[in-house]
């Protein structure tokens, strides 16, 4: 297998900066620029620039447009920074945290194009955010900004790495330091399950998943166990077993522990993570155009790791059982059939139609498992669904589950943290879909209502604990890029999860 070749991301610091934007001390100031701005908090600026900035609103060059560029020199009438970049914030009345944290992303982006390691970045004081919700959105973006998935290229083209992020805000400003500290994390961890998502097959198996996760989940802490191939058998986790015969690679189980001091006996998390490290489709193989992208279909079980470690190094007083079932699905000689019965850890038996339907088979199984082990709260996050794609697009992900004080629960973390979500019906209507003559059920209902009979047949492994699904297909991988988004995988579901485990405090489970 071949070496990891180039860095593929870096964790610059970040710090609070209490002065006036003039005062900042990177090399490149970033502003965001309302439509029809009047730069009332940031005065000087037009002025320090030899009046360029309002040159570039008159001539239309510069309007404020959602995420437009404009850079230009800076340094006259006493300013220290000598570059200035306004970014685009839209309209003034649609700024939300969500749109500085994209904001923070692409000035990031702009900075590493432009080989500017040191950065400072102005946060708007008449925008009306959430200072402490700003500090941390900006940490974040920053992160997300310094991230290079090209980590097999063997050109000796240097890369600019951010080595520095100043967070400008007025003087005065109350402590903001955790905030930041907060996104930093977040960030860091973000990009951590995008390295893993962005891996090929060949060089991240489910034994390699499983090695490098619990490295990086002991080095924070954590608890780690790793189930083999015999251990899964006996604890009958025929679903997970059923996908796996079709690989010479043998399945593993990741299970995750975060167990802090004084944390109350309840709630306890459960995050299962669907960790299928390359999905051909088995029998019911893929086309083969686009078949390269499934090396991202264990996307989910690295969110789960990297929210893990973010609640853990945060100091998340809450309790995680973290569980992430991993194999390969491939169509071998002793690869599951459509038509053949598998018997789940749960007892429950499913009559497989479609062996492409093979993440709800071990998310059952790895629930299933969960639950032994603990969990009062449920939360499976996968890239499932061609049918969440059709319905919700690129970038939205679909939130079913029940009760709906949980599914809120999650969907306002999701908020939080910038993952959109939607949420999504689960009436027992859908499940005539997954009737079977000869099993309890089959393994897929069909093309319509796709996504949900997906969720439904989940559901049969959760019993009576609240849960929530995310259905990440179309989230997880980003096929163009964008001024705030890289293309290729995008972490969602990180920060989701850890925004939940961090507040779960304050929720009352």
């Amino acid at each position: 297998m071949p070496e990891l070749i180039q860095t593929v991301h870096t964790v610059p610091a970040v710090s609070i900066a209490r002065r006036q934007a003039s005062e900042s001390s990177g090399d490149l100031l970033a502003i965001p620029v309302f439509e029809k701005d009047d730069f009332a908090s940031v005065g000087g600026v037009d002025a320090a620039t030899g009046g360029e900035v309002s040159r570039a609103f008159q001539s239309g060059e510069f309007t404020g447009k959602l995420y437009e560029l404009f850079l230009t020199p800076a340094g006259r009438d006493g300013w220290r920074p000598r570059r200035v970049v306004l970014v685009g914030a839209g309209p003034r009345t649609e700024y939300s945290t969500e749109r500085l944290r994209r904001i923070a992303t692409t000035a990031g982006l702009a900075a590493r194009q432009r080989r500017v390691s040191r950065l400072s970045v102005l946060h708007r004081h008449d925008s009306g955010l959430d200072m402490a919700r700003a500090a941390q959105a900006m940490a974040e973006g920053i992160l997300l900004a310094n991230f290079d998935g090209a980590m097999y290229k063997t050109d000796d083209q240097p890369r600019t790495w951010l080595e520095s992020a100043e967070l400008v805000f007025a003087p005065g400003t109350p402590d903001l330091e955790r905030a930041a500290e907060r996104g930093r994390v977040l960030g860091e961890c973000s990009n951590l399950a995008r390295e893993l998502s962005n891996e090929p097959g060949n060089t991240l198996t489910p034994r390699v998943f499983a090695d490098r996760a619990a490295e990086l989940a002991r080095e924070v802490g954590l608890t780690v166990e790793i189930l083999d191939e015999r251990r899964i058998a006996e604890l009958g986790m025929g679903l997970l077993l059923g996908v796996a015969k079709g690989s010479h690679e043998p399945p593993r189980v990741i299970v995750i522990r975060h167990e802090p001091k004084g944390a109350p006996a309840s709630p306890v998390l459960g995050l299962v993570g669907k960790g299928i490290t390359f999905d051909t489709g088995g029998i019911s193989i893929k086309p083969a155009e686009n078949m390269d992208r499934m090396k991202d279909d264990m996307a989910g079980g690295a969110a789960v790791l990297g929210a893990t470690i973010a609640a853990a190094r945060l100091g998340a007083r809450v309790r995680i059982i973290s569980v992430i079932p991993s194999t390969e699905n491939m169509p071998g000689g002793h690869a599951i059939k459509p038509g053949d019965i598998l018997r789940s850890a749960s007892g429950k038996t499913v009559e497989v139609l479609n062996t492409d339907a093979e993440g709800r088979l071990i998310l059952g199984d790895g629930l299933w498992y969960a639950r032994q082990l603990g969990a009062t709260h449920l939360v499976d996050v996968a890239t499932l669904t061609g049918a969440c794609v059709v319905a919700l697009g690129k970038s939205t992900s679909g939130l079913f589950g029940r009760p709906l004080s949980w599914v809120e629960a999650v969907r306002r973390a999701a908020d939080r943290a910038g993952d959109r979500s939607w949420p999504m019906p689960i009436f027992d209507d859908y499940k005539e879909q997954l009737k079977s003559e000869i099993a309890d059920f089959t393994n897929t209902g069909g093309r319509p209502a796709g996504a949900i009979t997906a969720a439904l047949f989940i559901k049969e492994f959760v019993g009576e604990h609240p849960w929530a699904h995310l259905d990440i297909a179309g989230t997880a991988w980003a096929e163009d890029a964008k001024p705030y988004q890289q293309k290729g995988a995008t972490g969602v579901a990180v920060r989701t999860l850890a925004e939940l485990a961090l507040d779960a405090e304050t929720l009352n489970l």
